[in-house]
């Protein structure tokens, strides 16, 4: 009986530990509070001094009940103690120095300097009036001016959009980017608004004049993202003389919601590129105000990353934006293609999907629809992120423009990664059984040319290709596209092939981001001295762009249109891209011409 009852009492501190241990990294992976950790502490103990004196006698229903209440329990402190909501600050230093006052059109501000002094950075100043209530769905408006000395300290709230609990975007942060420290310092959850049109502007320290700009949109699909991320913040570039900007923007329903009735009231005429308008809005912004941190407005460059670069390529045929920026980097998307992968649509198609989300909201009228609370509305990102032809943003698809040698660019730096689509088909990956399905559910007629193209006798080669081939489609094809548009109009392009592989992200889709920002962390074991080395020489060729026009790297040479393009990976130099016999077949699925 001792024995058993020795066994009984070596289990349930098993039992015991075990919940403990899943308890508390739960609360450290959903960043709970402290007080969180201190009411779950107490309860487990209390728990075990019960559950320890219950093994004296029998009661084992007790028992299984005392188990289902401590679950409850737990379940419930992990919600009460979630983190509070904040605003991230600029400056990631304790008691960072304040910047002198700089005057812009709204009035003065400040902003704070980094631990060495070496870059100021202004956080959340606004370029537009709050897009809410009845300017919600309408052409961004000229901010307020503002008394007093306006701080400019804090980060802005990120635009309305969906959100994941804490808990998922940690496993995200370990299993998608291996990247993940355990802190009771971040235990807070980021703001979110539908007030969100502010701008950040990283620059070097001091008095400075006629500096080289660079404007920055960030990715996310048009539904996602936030202007302060770490990857690419504008420090590393400030840090070589570039100025840095970048911008919140209106994301998904709130973005790209395109309506008959939306554009009646607009005194355009204008609907379904909202978030569009807000960039150009910035660009605005930047050319009236980036004098007063000592930039030069005639020198500006426009860049984004994904969905941000798919937005550069539309801005580079939009009317509103000539004469706002002088030369383009894309990274990881473009929508000049015949046939955009992703992230644009005709307009017909988006006023179909503008009714629906309004039978979807039961709104009759766009009033109705304003008045749905923003949280309720963010839901209906899935089915309204994508760039429309509205005739007063783009009055053409970009591929048309081009074709017509309609553009804004003066030089073009761009180009994809080895392993675009890696994150995208991570549970939908090819292997023999499926391989051949999916070749002819997206090629049709010309599958047997691509299966010719790339066999697979094994799972592994099946699922290699296909990783290929889809990133050749969604990413690398539209690249490939504006690269001879862009030569056809006169424009020096100068292209890239990231393949460098690490311990984070590698060169999966926003995986040179980092590299080409100059913001490796000083302490991170996931890049080694190669990483570190290629990472300065990639942002060296960024701040040269931004600078001139050019890489500056003599071995980086212009496109001439044979479809050769600069590595930078384990090595670096001029490789023919790899997909060129795979492009000649999607060149005669989308029936490509050559620009006049």
């Amino acid at each position: 009986m001792k024995k058993k009852r020795a066994g009984m009492r070596a289990g349930a501190w098993v039992l015991l530990i075990l919940t403990a241990l899943a308890c508390f990294a739960v609360l450290e992976l959903n960043k709970n509070t402290l007080w969180g950790w201190l009411a779950a502490s107490v309860l487990l103990t209390a728990y075990a001094v019960m559950r320890m004196r219950a093994l004296a006698g029998r009661p084992w229903l007790l028992r299984a009940g005392a188990f289902v209440l401590l679950v409850i329990l737990l379940g419930l402190i992990g919600k009460v103690t979630v983190g509070p909501v904040k605003r991230r600050p600029a400056v990631d230093a304790k008691n960072p120095a304040v910047t002198d006052i700089v005057t812009v059109q709204q009035g003065q501000l400040t902003g704070l300097c980094t631990a060495d002094g070496a870059v100021e950075v202004y956080a959340g100043i606004p370029y537009a009036k709050p897009p809410v209530g009845a300017l919600r769905w309408r052409e961004p408006q000229d901010p307020e001016p503002w008394d007093g000395v306006f701080a400019a300290d804090r980060f802005a709230p990120m635009a309305m959009q969906p959100r994941n609990s804490r808990l998922y975007d940690s496993l995200t942060q370990i299993i998608g980017y291996h990247d993940y420290r355990i802190s009771l310092s971040d235990n807070f959850r980021d703001a979110v608004s539908e007030d969100a049109l502010y701008l950040n502007i990283w620059k070097p320290a001091g008095a400075q004049e006629d500096l080289p700009v660079l404007v920055y949109i960030h990715g996310g699909s048009l539904q996602t993202g936030q202007p302060w991320y770490a990857d690419y913040s504008g420090e590393g570039l400030a840090r070589r003389g570039v100025i840095v900007v970048n911008m919140g923007y209106r994301l998904g329903v709130f973005g790209f919601l395109a309506t008959e009735a939306l554009a009646a009231e607009s005194p355009n005429g204008t609907t379904g590129n909202y978030g569009l308008l807000d960039q150009i809005q910035a660009l605005r912004w930047v050319q009236e105000n980036i004098a007063a941190f000592g930039g030069d407005p005639s020198n500006v460059t426009l860049a984004g990353e994904s969905a941000g670069s798919a937005c550069v390529s539309a801005l580079c045929t939009s009317p509103l934006a000539k004469g706002l920026f002088v030369r383009a980097i894309a990274e990881s998307s473009s929508v000049s293609a015949p046939l955009p992968a992703h992230s644009f649509r005709a307009l017909d198609e988006a006023l179909e999907t503008g009714r629906a989300t309004l039978e979807r909201f039961g709104a009759a009228t766009m009033d109705e629809l304003r008045a749905i609370p923003a949280e309720s509305l963010a839901a209906a990102a899935d089915t309204n992120h994508h760039i429309t032809i509205d005739g007063y943003v783009l009055t053409q698809t970009p591929y048309a423009a081009y074709q017509k040698g309609e553009h804004n660019e003066q030089a073009l730096l761009h180009g994809f990664n080895a392993q675009e689509s890696a994150p995208f088909i991570l549970f939908s990956q090819a292997n023999l059984k499926n391989y051949e399905q999916k070749i002819r559910s997206v090629f049709g007629d010309y599958a047997d040319e691509v299966l010719a193209l790339y066999p697979a006798a094994t799972d592994a080669e099946a699922k290699q290709n296909w990783a290929d081939i889809d990133s050749a489609v969604l990413f690398s094809y539209g690249h490939y596209c504006w690269t001879r548009q862009a030569l056809a109009c006169g424009v020096p392009v100068y292209e890239y092939y990231f393949s460098k592989d690490n311990g984070r992200l590698g060169a999966w889709h926003s995986g040179e981001e980092v590299y080409c920002y100059g913001n490796i962390p000083d302490g991170s074991r996931l890049y080694d001295d190669d990483d570190r080395a290629l990472s300065d020489l990639f942002c060296a060729c960024f701040a040269s762009f931004a600078s001139g026009g050019t890489p500056g790297l003599p071995a980086w040479q212009q496109a001439d249109g044979s479809g050769m393009v600069m590595e930078f990976g384990q090595t670096q130099g001029m490789i023919p891209d790899p997909y060129l016999p795979l492009y000649d077949i999607l060149d005669r699925m989308q029936l490509w011409q050559s620009p006049e």
